[in-house]
């Protein structure tokens, strides 16, 4: 029952008191809910804040190891250049908040493609392997690529082809092992001289008679001879002077070598003015017996001058003037031809 006797300031103060809340009005609660919100609010943009600089640390990170790279590796620029695109195209991608499904699916298929990529290029630079190394495998393969293809075309199946590199390693290693047990030998220079009656009249390219005889025989089979024991083909005839100067002034050899070469016409028709002239016909006058020679068929005969530059022995001129039958004479050297500039 109310007491009506009470004044009415009391009877006001227990009809506030029933909007309380722990002792706060409607008003405040709803102001304290709004600042619990806010720091709720605010821890997650914080969150949200820390997980962004992590990602921007480890972009920058990606972007300094492509810089070493470049800097340390300049073979490796072009891997490095592709690697910094990638990782440009990802910071845009990242700053792009809204992505559509397509998009996000072709990203995170590059992102995984992009960390294989360099978990693989870390692996390599750990193992030592280098740009060089990698070339070098590459030709390796290239080469094994070949001579599968070879191999196949051949019809050769894989034992036979393994039977025939087992016999070409064995040839090779008995073929290394013949050249390091002795010395190299170099086919013997034929000289025709006046040590064996071998020389020309002075100022003349013509051959005697006995020295032509020569030729056709004991010489040729000499030659012969050479060419069987060290495998050559080219012969190199080479005609010398001495220092006699030929007083012809009007040479005709440039007009008539080659039909004297092929015997249309004799040597005495050549005409030279210079030693150097006459050298070479007597190569020529030597060569034309050897090329009619059955035995030397196949080797190819090429006359050379020497004019009267080399002295017997090898050795150069000073200026010897004179008449020296000695030094009227041919050289015949024989080597194998240069496979490298034939046509």
């Amino acid at each position: 029952m109310v007491d009506y006797a009470e004044p009415a300031t009391k009877l006001e103060h227990r009809g506030y008191n029933r909007g309380l809340i722990l002792g706060l009005t409607m008003a405040e609660s709803m102001l304290l809910l709004v600042f619990c919100l806010l720091l709720v609010a605010a821890a997650i943009i914080n969150a949200e804040r820390v997980e962004t600089l992590d990602a921007q640390k480890e972009l920058r990170r990606s972007q300094a190891e492509v810089a070493s790279l470049l800097t340390k590796d300049k073979k490796a620029e072009a891997a490095a250049k592709e690697l910094k695109e990638k990782l440009a195209a990802l910071e845009n991608q990242l700053r792009s908040v809204s992505l559509i499904p397509a998009d996000r699916e072709k990203f995170e298929k590059e992102w995984r493609d992009l960390v294989a990529a360099n978990t693989e290029l870390q692996r390599l630079k750990e193992e030592g392997v280098t740009a060089e190394k990698l070339t070098e495998l590459q030709r390796a393969a290239d080469a094994l690529q070949a001579t599968v293809t070879v191999l196949k075309e051949s019809g050769l199946s894989t034992t036979d082809a393994k039977v025939l590199a087992d016999r070409l390693k064995v040839l090779l290693e008995n073929e290394q092992k013949q050249a390091q047990s002795k010395p190299h030998e170099w086919p013997p220079i034929i000289n025709l001289s006046e040590a064996g009656g071998y020389f020309f009249q002075s100022g003349s390219a013509e051959l005697a008679g006995p020295f032509e005889e020569k030729l056709r025989g004991s010489i040729s089979d000499q030659i012969a001879q050479s060419l069987e024991q060290y495998q050559v083909d080219i012969i190199e005839v080479i005609g010398h002077t001495d220092e006699q100067p030929i007083s012809r002034v009007i040479s005709n050899l440039d007009q008539s070598f080659i039909d004297v070469l092929a015997g249309k016409k004799p040597i005495s028709g050549v005409l030279p003015a210079d030693n150097a002239g006459l050298g070479l016909a007597r190569a020529i006058a030597v060569a034309n017996v050897l090329k009619a020679d059955g035995k030397l068929k196949g080797a190819t005969i090429l006359p050379m001058s020497a004019a009267q530059l080399v002295l017997p022995g090898d050795t150069l001129t000073t200026g010897q003037a004179g008449n020296v039958e000695s030094r009227r004479r041919i050289e015949i050297r024989v080597r194998r031809r240069n496979a490298s500039i034939t046509p």
